[in-house]
């Protein structure tokens, strides 16, 4: 038969995929903006922005227009060779961060497997075999890898996989004398989420952050950020670290990098980078043309004041119709996060009711994730209209009333 007339349902996911998700009961067809069609043709407004990627919504026209242009002269080349749209995307994101050398990947996890072994390899090659500790903290989330879930540190992710790799410690986030009862010389890296994402939408406190750099520097070790989700604008600015007043050793950044079409990043410095050589290191994919050069066109959209100053003022309108949710049911605790990444806390009352809230709120046709048991998360696009929040919290409102009542 066919693919194109294969009639395909919600009910065929349980038939055909792997089960390690947990799909909603429709399946979107068509997105515009921030804007989502199901197979029935039901709208939706979206606040979960394809858990962070689609910062500049759905099928934004530059980034199909960069799409079907690189789709048309170039789509792969494989690492044996170079391409165009990856040496112009590094540049760029040199230009704009501390960084001064980019290797890429294909996601997230891609990303910090790489920076976690690159931490390792530059101890080894510059102090010592012995120096393999990486210090990471509770409730962080790197990837799913068997070593980024070690250092990821969730018993959920990791357990059941074999033996883990070892010398990784974990320590409560936002500690710092915790950080400082287990860094010593045999530390090689910091690993950190300047805003837990999976974690509840945490974000690091100021002393916490400077308190790490501190500490890295003197036992040198790396500071090695994880921005996968709240880089890209997410936060206010191009990359969260920008509001500590730090200068990491690496970052790394995926999700919205490439606006939905795969892409991810690590950025280092060139005495970090000097450890490595051809084939310690590689991936099939990372660097890809077609890719690289639809993550060009959105760096450029983003990392401009428009869209950056724009995350405040659409975070405040979130903020301010959350607190009037609120009011209205006292069912948060908190609400907090930076720019667009933002979390609302259950309190304890309602702490349970997380996922039934998001159940409820695809009902009156919102996306909205999950962060944990307790916290819903909003994650939109970074140029959703006003209009589109407007109508998108009074649905909130609708569900939330209805899982109460």
């Amino acid at each position: 038969m066919a693919a194109e007339n294969l009639a395909v349902s919600r009910e065929t996911f349980d038939n055909v995929i792997l089960p390690v998700y947990a799909p909603a009961q429709f399946v979107p067809v068509k997105g515009k903006g921030s804007r989502v069609w199901d197979q029935q043709g039901k709208e939706y407004i979206d606040f979960s922005g394809g858990i962070a990627v689609t910062a500049l919504g759905h099928c934004h026209p530059a980034l199909v227009e960069t799409l079907k242009s690189q789709g048309e002269t170039l789509w792969h080349t494989s690492n044996v060779f170079t391409n165009e749209p990856a040496l112009r995307l590094a540049s760029k994101l040199i230009a704009a961060t501390f960084a001064e050398r980019v290797f890429f990947g294909n996601s997230g996890a891609e990303a910090n497997e790489a920076a976690f072994k690159l931490a390792r390899y530059y101890a080894c090659k510059k102090h010592s075999p012995f120096k393999s500790k990486i210090i990471a903290f509770h409730n962080a989330f790197h990837g799913r890898t068997l070593f980024t879930v070690s250092v990821g540190g969730q018993p959920k992710y990791s357990d059941g996989f074999g033996p883990k790799p070892a010398d990784i410690v974990h320590v409560p986030f936002n500690d710092l004398a915790a950080v400082k009862a287990v860094i010593d010389d045999h530390t090689c890296a910091i690993v950190v989420e300047p805003i837990q994402g999976e974690g509840g939408v945490m974000p690091a406190t100021l002393e916490f952050m400077q308190g790490l750099r501190a500490l890295c520097d003197q036992h040198n070790a790396l500071l090695v950020l994880d921005e996968v989700q709240s880089g890209m604008g997410r936060s206010g600015k191009l990359f969260a670290y920008e509001h500590y007043g730090i200068k990491p050793d690496i970052i790394t950044t995926a999700k919205a990098l490439g606006g939905g079409f795969p892409v991810s990043a690590m950025l280092t410095t060139h005495e970090i980078a000097s450890v490595m050589a051809p084939g310690v290191h590689g991936t099939t994919y990372g660097g890809n043309p077609l890719a690289c050069a639809i993550a060009e066109t959105a760096l450029d959209i983003i990392n401009t004041p428009e869209v950056l100053n724009g995350v405040d003022a659409r975070r405040e309108q979130f903020v301010s119709a959350l607190q009037k949710i609120n009011e209205q049911f006292d069912i948060f605790s908190e609400i907090r996060g930076k720019g667009l990444l933002l979390g609302a806390v259950l309190n304890a009352q309602h702490a349970s009711k997380a996922r039934d809230i998001l159940n409820a709120s695809a009902a009156e046709g919102l996306m909205v994730l999950t962060a944990g048991s307790d916290v819903i998360r909003f994650v939109p696009s970074l140029v959703i209209e006003p209009t589109d929040i407007a109508e998108g919290m009074a649905r909130f409102a609708r569900a939330i009333g209805k899982v109460l009542n």
